[in-house]
């Protein structure tokens, strides 16, 4: 027994998670645009992201809560393999590096960029019968008084070629990053990072602490149920933008703690109506459960998929 332990720890420091990954069929990619030098995101299909931290060591599923060492990578990738099995898979791997070259693992993100915070500063804010306002007024069916509280926060700014941005702020206010959005295009600003983007259902100070704290996946998501929910004054709509990376779960983890003290703090999943926003909602709700804070499901009416549809298909919530 004491020869087994001693084997399964030399494998646990041997093995890097991240070759693993590039070697397990199907095989995952790096998203190198969204990896930093130590939280490297993985891509495999729709919605499948696993985030590869500790140096290679760890791992956590950005979609569910799922995580830990080498051995829990290839039993939840794997799960028809028992741990001998995964035993003797990993015996395969020791000392194998992932595939993509030093430099692009440790080079500054963004390099050669101009800082998000810099393109945001230079952009103009939304404004009435612009491109931008049109988009998300006649084509995403926002109605004005949201986009002017949006406005009132500097949450939205104006882009190129129609394009409006979301801003990504930090505990500190201060910006990580911006999401963008059009009737043509979607990205993230390139050298900057996710956080939350944010809008606060209350017209008063920043230092209000909100008592309840509604997540979906998309800005344009959480514009829309502050608008179905005309706004109200206790809660706090954010936006993941896409998969939780590690700077938008320290952000959310933040939030909740500052919540927890308040009576009745409560934390509404409203990501997507499927198989990923009930795996994101799953993870939500794990934070909650960390933090002490209540939490509950919040889903657009039947058929409807997210909660733009409930403005741009017509039906009240």
């Amino acid at each position: 027994m004491i020869g087994k332990d001693e084997e399964l720890q030399r494998l646990r420091e041997s093995v890097n998670c991240a070759a693993l990954l590039e070697r397990m069929p199907p095989p995952w990619r790096l998203d190198k645009a969204e990896s930093t030098r130590d939280c490297l995101k993985y891509r495999r299909g729709q919605g499948e992201i696993i985030i590869v931290n500790h140096g290679g060591h760890g791992w956590w599923d950005a979609s569910s809560t799922a995580k830990g060492d080498v051995f829990g990578l290839v039993q939840h990738l794997r799960p028809d393999l028992n741990f001998g099995h995964a035993r003797k898979l990993l015996r395969e791997m020791v000392g194998l590096q992932p595939s993509f070259p030093e430099y692009e693992r440790v080079r500054s993100r963004g390099e050669g960029v101009t800082p998000a915070a810099e393109r945001w500063s230079a952009a103009k804010p939304l404004r009435p019968g612009s491109r931008a306002w049109r988009y998300l007024a006649e084509v995403r069916r926002l109605p004005s008084p949201v986009l002017r509280a949006a406005v009132a926060v500097d949450a939205i700014r104006e882009g190129a070629y129609g394009t409006a941005w979301f801003a990504h702020r930090d505990e500190t206010d201060a910006l990580t990053g911006f999401d963008m959005r059009g009737p043509e295009f979607r990205g993230f600003a390139k050298g900057g990072d996710k956080t939350l983007f944010r809008l606060p259902g209350w017209i008063t100070s920043r230092e209000v602490r909100p008592r309840r704290m509604a997540v979906t996946e998309a800005p344009i998501d959480a514009l829309s149920l502050a608008a179905v929910g005309r706004l109200q004054g206790d809660t706090l709509y954010v936006a993941t933008s896409g998969g939780m990376g590690p700077g938008s779960v320290q952000a959310l983890d933040l939030l909740l703690a500052g919540m927890a003290a308040l009576p009745d703090a409560l934390l509404a999943t409203a990501t997507d109506n499927d198989p990923p926003g009930e795996r994101y909602a799953a993870f939500l709700a794990e934070r909650a459960a960390a933090a002490g804070v209540r939490c509950e499901r919040l889903l657009p009416p039947r058929g409807l998929n997210d909660w733009n549809d409930v403005l741009t298909r017509g039906r009240g919530a």
